[in-house]
């Protein structure tokens, strides 16, 4: 317990709530700015067991605020969790630390989160956190909802077994949801390092048992220095949480495209999970551009597009003009 001795001196923890932390399981969804910084507060604060899942790989642009990744991260195009798990090994070799490289669905939420805890959003769209929403009230597991863009962020905890709200009571349905990005109107390190603190914070209070967990909305305007929390109540027709009815999870998809935050790349999931011998299609592709090929996924480029391959058949493919100029690029190059 020397590791974490500063910590447990801390009186609202302790001894006991350490070997709370250390029994742990926590699954964060998203490695970016806000999963990285999580992942590295959780991994030192020792809990226990922490998946990560994520679908994208490291690129320059990330660096600006994605605390676990390096220039070399980025040179080698690594998946997310890789590079996460393979810094984070090296800060905390006492706690399991679990990668999953996977675009994150209908058809697979409940497989990745069903033995956690805890969830954590560390997303960037509104569509991923609803169908967290729904699957994580589902299996009566707490998740704490965090978002940042600008210099302004907020962050909400939702437990299923209180009488508090979810998400949609928030938000109400999905098509109500703000559509901004990080790419066209930017954000600064410091707002994700303050609102990934804020979610962790709240995190140990969930996993101990405190009694000092947060109500209510907590919304920051780090630029215009204010800081406030907004008092919610649950919707008394909320299909979710009051009627237990899910419109998202385990929706059968076909072959999808989701435009990627920040990258100018949109991502291409078959409909169902394929295994690609990646040396035979370098072979292919090698004919028509260049081709680099690493244990977790195949990269190849010519003059107009980027695509990087993964193992399971997803796809993300940069300068696609949108999701079905995308597909077409994939049906041409990959054709799987």
């Amino acid at each position: 317990m020397d590791r974490y001795a500063r910590q447990t001196v801390f009186s609202h923890i302790g001894k006991e709530g350490q070997e709370k932390l250390q029994s742990s399981k926590v699954t964060i969804i998203g490695m970016g700015a806000l999963g990285t910084v999580a992942a590295n507060n959780l991994s030192r604060a020792g809990v226990g067991y922490i998946k990560m899942a994520d679908r994208d790989y490291v690129e320059l642009t990330n660096l600006q605020r994605q605390i676990l990744y390096t220039e070399e991260d980025a040179y080698q195009s690594l998946p997310k969790v890789i590079a996460a798990t393979n810094h984070l090994s090296k800060v905390n070799s006492e706690i399991v630390l679990d990668p999953i490289i996977t675009d994150v669905n209908p058809a697979n939420i409940e497989g990745i989160i069903n033995d956690s805890d805890l969830v954590l959003d560390a997303t960037d769209n509104f569509e991923t956190r609803m169908l967290i929403n729904e699957a994580c009230h589902k299996h009566e597991i707490p998740w704490i909802y965090c978002g940042a863009i600008g210099g302004e962020g907020m962050t909400m905890n939702i437990l299923p077994k209180s009488d508090g709200p979810c998400l949609r009571c928030f938000l109400g349905g999905s098509d109500n949801s703000p559509n901004v990005s990080c790419s066209t109107y930017g954000v600064l390190n410091m707002l994700t390092a303050t609102m990934a603190s804020l979610q962790t914070a709240e995190a140990l209070k969930i996993l101990i048992g405190s009694d000092s967990i947060r109500k209510g909305l907590l919304t920051i305007d780090i630029w215009n220095n204010s800081f406030e929390i907004i008092d919610l109540h649950q919707d008394p027709e909320c299909p979710v949480c009051v009627h237990g009815t899910y419109e998202k999870l385990g929706k059968i998809l076909g072959t999808y495209t989701t435009a990627l935050c920040g990258s100018n790349s949109v991502q291409v999931v078959p409909p169902h999970n394929v295994k690609v011998n990646f040396t035979q299609l370098a072979e292919k592709l090698a004919k028509v551009g260049n081709v680099i090929l690493s244990a977790h996924s195949l990269k190849f480029s010519d003059e107009k597009y980027e695509i990087t391959l993964f193992k399971d058949g997803r796809a993300i493919i940069k300068n696609a003009i949108d999701g079905n100029n995308a597909k077409s690029v994939y049906t041409e190059y990959i054709g799987i």
